[in-house]
């Protein structure tokens, strides 16, 4: 948990970002102003937040209202304790029923907004469960029959809950997509339906993501009624107070001479090093420690038990270097993460945004680092003008950015 002190420092960094809403919506400039109930208002002041970010001025309120909504901001502002605020405000604590679920694509991710909806609503007395694949089904079946007002999981293992009956949809007021686009893409969109089947007809639906590409929209029509647009122009996502470097490698194995020499420097802070397959992920990781360099690695074919083992010990900062795939690339924060190195270009652009932006959250300096190959090129000057961005030749002194 971040000290008040650098979350101040956070809010007060934030930039302020044009919105591009399809209606006016009003600006609440402060928590205070929100109408919010007092125990939850206490929740949010005591998390150490002050003063809320440009997408929680716009997005808590209509959420609160009822309204459909698609919110879209940059990493790092603030996006979970958007929804969350919104959910915790709309609950009815005397009745130990679901009244919100949220999907997302990662089980990290998943337990990362169960700590933040508990955390907010520390004086609300709230049940949050984090439902998740690769996790005992018993517990899930006991917490659940014990009664929990919001439901954090991944679409999979939600959708065998109500299945089974042991996650009771008939109280659900409310459906959060986290990560919506990438929800929505392929490989979850059938169980995100099978889901939304199983909800009561009026559940509000509030889509949240950094980057909403334009075929996404469009698919909202069908399980989203006249939704408010909450969106951050897109030459606007590119990570301000994050310093983006390149560093030219001819082959391949180069890649691996160039990390160590850039050890000392990843140490200094915490780096996330990204990787794009698991087997690259093992690889690296294994040829770093015959080469005598501490890391620790995490990727989606691990046990739940050791991701939930690594992803503490570096929480904590007892590990310095994390090597990972883009299991890790969205929305997980880490308080200290201030350099990320992309061993290999992501594959597209979207996964780009959402892997720096593990460093510098929330308006603080951080640094992004890429190997790129004499055949990446392309891909980096795509990726600059994509997002109206620029990314240099990797000085000598990077250590003294970080």
């Amino acid at each position: 948990m971040a000290s008040q002190g650098t979350r101040r420092v956070m809010q007060e960094d934030l930039r302020a970002v044009e919105f591009e809403t399809s209606e006016d919506v009003d600006v609440t400039p402060t928590f205070d102003n929100m109408n919010l109930r007092e125990e939850l208002l206490r929740g949010i002041y005591a998390y150490g937040f002050e003063k809320p970010s440009a997408i929680q001025q716009r997005a808590i309120k209509p959420i609160v209202k009822g309204r459909d909504v698609i919110a879209q901001a940059q990493s790092g502002t603030g996006k979970t304790a958007t929804f969350s605020i919104a959910i915790l405000q709309s609950l009815d604590t005397q009745m130990r029923e679901t009244q919100a679920l949220v999907l997302s694509p990662t089980r990290e991710l998943a337990n990362q907004i169960q700590k933040v909806v508990l955390a907010l609503g520390d004086y609300m007395n709230v049940q949050c469960h984090s439902c998740i694949g690769g996790t005992n089904i018993g517990e899930d079946i006991r917490k659940l029959d014990y009664g929990q007002h919001v439901v954090s999981g991944t679409p999979g293992r939600v959708f065998d809950m109500i299945k089974r009956r042991n996650l009771r949809t008939r109280s659900i007021k409310m459906l959060v997509l986290d990560e919506a686009d990438e929800m929505l893409n392929k490989g979850f969109k059938e169980q995100i339906y099978d889901v939304y089947r199983y909800l009561p007809p009026a559940t509000q639906v509030c889509l949240i993501s950094a980057t909403l590409p334009h075929e996404i929209l469009e698919m909202t029509n069908k399980f989203m009624t006249d939704p408010i647009r909450i969106l951050v122009k897109r030459d606007e996502l590119t990570l301000e107070g994050i310093k983006q470097f390149f560093v030219a490698v001819e082959r391949e194995e180069w890649k691996f001479d160039t990390l160590c020499d850039l050890y000392d420097t990843l140490t200094i802070t915490q780096a996330v090093i990204f990787c794009n397959t698991k087997r690259k992920v093992d690889w690296l990781t294994e040829k770093m420690r015959e080469a005598n360099f501490t890391v620790s690695s995490m990727h989606g074919d691990m046990p739940q038990k050791e991701r939930e083992a690594i992803m503490k010990v570096f929480r904590a900062g007892d590990s310095r270097v994390l090597i990972t795939t883009d299991v890790w690339a969205r929305g997980i924060d880490v308080q200290q993460v201030s350099l990320v190195i992309n061993y290999d270009l992501p594959n597209n652009r979207e996964l780009y945004i959402h892997r720096i932006g593990r460093s510098g959250r929330f308006g603080r300096k951080g640094v992004a680092i890429n190997f790129v190959k004499n055949d990446d090129i392309r891909i980096l000057r795509d990726i600059e003008q994509y997002y109206s961005t620029q990314i240099d030749e990797m000085p000598m002194n990077v250590a003294d950015l970080i």
